[in-house]
């Protein structure tokens, strides 16, 4: 296995709380922040426990005013979004991952080893994706290196 380890810079988590536990509600939110032209990245849903819920997910940090100006009108500004930009994504890919027990197992210790705090965690069969504050980059960035070398 020889994973390919990348990085992107200027990030911004949104999470969204209070937000319907309806998957139509849900859709409708990513599609109107499609049409006005914002690529989401990351996508994070907890499993519900109620009628409501929360969503978190990434864009770019120079795309965060026009997606804040929509988000902010959901449900007539009763759901609250919560933001932390300036942000890093460490992301391992590798499609040799499908069959290798325990990878995400290893870059996990290796960021907590590092000292990091990971905002947001989003994986595949084939990708590990992890968001990190730019504080804090360096350190889990150098962490997985070692740990996949």
């Amino acid at each position: 296995m020889k994973p390919t380890i990348t990085n992107y810079e200027d990030i911004s988590l949104i999470t969204l709380q209070n937000v319907p536990a309806d998957i139509a509600f849900i859709a409708d939110v990513f599609e109107k922040i499609a049409e006005i032209g914002v690529d989401v990245d990351m996508i994070s849903l907890p499993p519900v426990q109620s009628s409501r819920t929360s969503i978190s997910f990434t864009i770019n940090d120079e795309d965060l005013i026009k997606t804040l100006s929509y988000t902010s009108k959901l449900e007539d500004g009763t759901v609250k979004s919560i933001v932390s930009s300036g942000n890093r994504k460490i992301s391992v890919d590798d499609e040799d991952m499908v069959n290798c027990p325990g990878v995400a197992a290893k870059v996990f210790k290796a960021v907590a080893e590092s000292g990091t705090e990971i905002r947001l965690i989003t994986t595949s069969e084939s990708q590990i994706s992890l968001l990190v504050t730019a504080a804090d980059f360096d350190a889990a960035y150098t962490s997985v290196q070692k740990a996949l070398a």
